[in-house]
């Protein structure tokens, strides 16, 4: 085992290693990483993570701030939703449900995002800012826990089953309050999540924030992303089943922009050829007279 392990270290490149420890820490905070920050973190010389930085933001990887800290850039969040799994079409997601994100926001005047699985962690994919005062801030991105938030629940509540109990056997970090950490309750509230079709955040990441999500599902019937809607804890029961079923017909629109999997066209096909074939006729015995 070690010297395959010898042999396969000797085919690596060291200084992409050193760019995806880079992102790696990026990727972790939200907020943004200074060069000091990321020579602490990975202890590698100021000179070797400068240039390696300086790379990245030219090809949109990275974004650099006016304070100098540097975040996850939109080229490496393109690139992210196009990656097809499980047999699925490796489309841009971030294009496909950019309109549907500018209608919703412009409806509701909230910010609105698509969020994706990332490990064990949401990514938002994509979002669009409201234009409602104190609509709040929403970014591309962004990395949430599984287990607090409307979008996040969506995405936990539709993974296989067996990566979702493993997630879950992991200790669960309390937000706020409202944050589920009791596993059967948990499991309980995933499991009314998929009932349902929706998911509500009362404020379980953050005390005054709420959300609604629902699902973005695929032509296979394939959950393959999160539509989800935050805004300020206070707002109306009339407000809230607004917001709700506009996240809900906006979910299910984007769903339905998705193209199908080259599988699913190739047993349209196979259908089609099937259908086009002469049958053969059936001979019935004649009865007895």
């Amino acid at each position: 085992m070690r010297n395959e392990t010898d042999a396969a270290s000797r085919h690596q490149i060291p200084v992409i290693d050193r760019m995806m420890e880079i992102l790696d820490v990026l990727a972790g905070r939200a907020a943004g990483a200074s060069i000091s920050d990321l020579v602490e973190a990975i202890a590698v010389p100021r000179t070797t993570i400068y240039r390696i930085l300086n790379t990245l933001q030219t090809h949109n990887v990275v974004r650099r701030s006016a304070t100098g800290s540097y975040t996850l850039g939109p080229r490496l969040l393109a690139l992210a939703s196009r990656v097809g799994g499980g047999g699925g079409p490796a489309y841009d997601l971030v294009s496909l449900a950019l309109a549907h994100l500018e209608q919703l926001s412009e409806t509701l005047g909230e910010g609105c995002k698509v969020s994706v699985l990332d490990g064990d962690h949401a990514l938002v994919l994509s979002a669009v800012q409201g234009k409602r005062e104190y609509a709040l801030a929403v970014w591309p991105g962004q990395r949430l826990p599984l287990h607090a938030g409307a979008a996040s629940k969506i995405l936990l509540a539709h993974m296989p089953e067996a990566e979702r109990s493993a997630l879950m056997r992991s200790e669960l970090e309390q937000y706020t309050l409202r944050t589920i950490v009791d596993r059967k309750r948990l499991t309980r509230e995933l499991a009314r999540v998929r009932r349902q079709g929706w998911a509500q955040d009362k404020g379980e990441y953050s005390p005054s924030i709420q959300a609604f999500a629902a699902p973005i599902v695929d032509p296979e019937g394939r959950m393959i992303a999160a539509l989800s809607v935050p805004f300020l804890t206070g707002a109306s029961p009339d407000r809230q089943e607004q917001i709700r079923a506009a996240v809900i017909a906006a979910a299910a629109a984007i769903g339905t922009d998705l193209p199908p999997s080259d599988e699913a066209l190739a047993g349209r096909a196979r259908a089609g050829a099937d259908r086009g074939r002469p049958r053969a006729s059936v001979r019935w015995p004649s009865s007895p007279t």
